[in-house]
């Protein structure tokens, strides 16, 4: 109870003007718009992970029903606590324990097998009939049923690699800083090493790779297991550290050289719009199609921008009907004759000119539907980083507002992935994937959800959605159109909210880059208290 409490004080001292906001809306019966706006507060507080585990049920551990596998204790880089080690290994389920590196002259534990380094690891496992490991670091420790629960998940034979959730403890036991990872995603892998240090796997199909250490042949066994990753939602393992993160590379990509048709609706707000098509005009692409479909525009000076642009090769068409989002870019696409489209907002502002290389190199690729650029706010805070659904029910902008060099939820922002969804105001997809699925939906998304009803779709004929930050741009939110806030508006946004949670469930699913411990309420991935 008191815990609950001082969970909320500091989530009330974090944004008091919030906090009571939320109070308020959550006293008049509005429980979604108030736990929208407290949550984000107490999931960060630092007692938040203390709450959970106060909260937290045990439960029951899996049968002792799956192949044995063989706990590693990477000493190489010193023997500091392998003691709480050995004494979590008590009650972890293994079927047998190695450590690796020299072993300690008072070390007299009769069960702990010896090797001097992992090369010598399938000799020994294969004499023992062991077909799986579990390796960790010194001084890392493993909770109850550890063992049990990878060999239940290996025991259901579709998986190479099992990983699992994680925290950090301290030398007073204390654990804090918890993981909790989202299911596999192969391109977050490529950047972000989210599975070595809680994961066991076969090691027969990589027993060549040992020479080069033990978190080489975990790269070698999730780059064979091809996609036969599973993910168990739950803490196993408490840590003493984790790696630091890999430098991203920078590097523009070799790109197919191909026509891209970006398609800009707009409507007035000449300054915006100039804006973002000087940013075009600038863009490092050799055949670039600039297709500007017009709403209704009545200024003067927009009127006479888009005489210019018209002049210039840019084709201009019109549409005077009530503002629909999908059919402008629709009408548009009809009249693109690049085999790459790009969807981009009229208030859309450019950092450089690689934004477009970047997300044309990802929608390129076989198996990647539409692409996504990070989206910053003028205040240069995150406005997009890709989309997580069921967030309110529907589907929100994952990290929004947080400051893009800053850690947020263990640098996820910062990495290329694959997501559920990405913002139609900067998406690059091909226009053969994009006529596939029958474009945006006009009818149940004029306005909202119609690039998650895209991306849906794409994903679901095997044309997954890409988020790259390394495509980077500023976006001013609907200032060419305004807010929903007035009351037709936000009655038209219930009625695409309910239409997206009819199609696609959003209101039940757990997105796959989320996770079940993680807040519905905020963007920001903080815990669920």
């Amino acid at each position: 109870m008191w815990l609950a409490v001082r969970v909320h004080w500091d989530g009330f001292w974090r944004n008091p003007r919030q906090w009571l906001a939320g109070l308020w809306w959550y006293v008049q019966g509005k429980r979604v718009r108030g736990r929208s706006r407290i949550e984000p507060l107490i999931g960060a507080s630092s007692r938040a992970y203390e709450l959970l585990l106060a909260r937290e049920s045990v439960d029951p551990l899996p049968a002792d029903a799956g192949p044995p596998i063989c706990a590693i204790i990477d000493t190489m880089l010193g023997c500091e606590q392998l003691a709480a080690t050995l004494q979590s290994l008590e009650s972890a389920g293994f079927a047998a324990r190695v450590a690796i590196g020299t072993k300690p002259a008072a070390q007299d534990d009769a069960s702990l097998v010896w090797l001097r380094h992992p090369v010598e690891l399938p000799g020994y496992l294969a004499a023992a009939g062991i077909a799986w490991i579990c390796p960790v670091r010194c001084g890392d420790r493993f909770a109850p049923g550890t063992g049990l629960h990878y060999a239940a998940a290996a025991a259901l034979g579709r998986a190479e690699v099992v990983y699992s959730d994680d925290d950090l403890i301290g030398s007073d036991g204390l654990r804090s800083d918890p993981y909790f990872k989202p299911r596999w995603n192969s391109e977050l892998f490529r950047h972000h090493d989210y599975v070595g240090g809680s994961a066991a796997w076969r090691w027969e199909p990589v027993a060549d790779e040992f020479a080069g250490g033990l978190d080489r042949a975990l790269v070698a066994a999730v780059e064979r297991a091809e996609g036969r990753v599973h993910h168990i939602p739950q803490v196993l393992h408490h840590r003493r550290a984790r790696p630091k993160p890999r430098p991203l590379s920078r590097t523009t990509p070799s790109v197919q050289p191909q026509r891209v048709s970006i398609i800009v609706p707009t409507r007035d707000q000449p300054d915006l719009l100039r804006t973002c098509l000087a940013g075009v005009d600038q863009v490092a692409w050799d055949d670039v199609e600039l297709v500007i479909i017009d709403n209704g525009s009545t200024e003067p000076a927009t009127l006479a921008l888009l005489d210019r642009y018209s002049a210039k090769g840019a084709k201009v068409l019109r549409d005077d009907g009530p503002f629909n989002f999908s059919r402008l870019n629709n009408l548009a696409t009809q009249a693109a004759t690049g085999s790459m489209l790009c969807l981009l907002n009229n208030d859309v502002e450019m950092l450089g000119d690689d934004w477009l290389a970047w997300l044309v190199a990802a929608a390129q690729r076989d198996d990647v539907g539409a692409a996504g650029a990070l989206l910053l706010y003028p205040d240069r805070t995150i406005q997009h980083a890709g989309v997580v659904l069921g967030v309110g029910g529907g589907a929100a902008h994952a990290h929004r507002g947080l400051d893009p060099t800053a850690e947020g939820y263990f640098r996820r922002h910062q990495y290329p992935q694959f997501v559920s969804a990405v913002t139609g105001a900067c998406l690059v997809v091909a226009r053969e994937r994009f006529m596939a699925v029958g474009g945006l939906d006009e009818d149940a998304f004029p306005v909202a959800f119609n690039d998650v009803d895209l991306c849906l779709k794409l994903n679901a004929r095997g044309w997954r959605s890409f988020y790259e930050p390394r495509a980077c741009l500023i976006h001013h939110e609907s200032k060419s159109r305004g807010l929903d806030r007035d009351r037709v508006n936000r009655m038209r946004f219930a009625g695409e909210l309910a239409a997206l949670k009819h199609r696609w469930r959003t209101a039940e699913t757990i997105d796959p880059a989320h996770h079940h411990r993680l807040s519905r309420y905020s963007d920001q991935f903080v815990l669920a208290v």
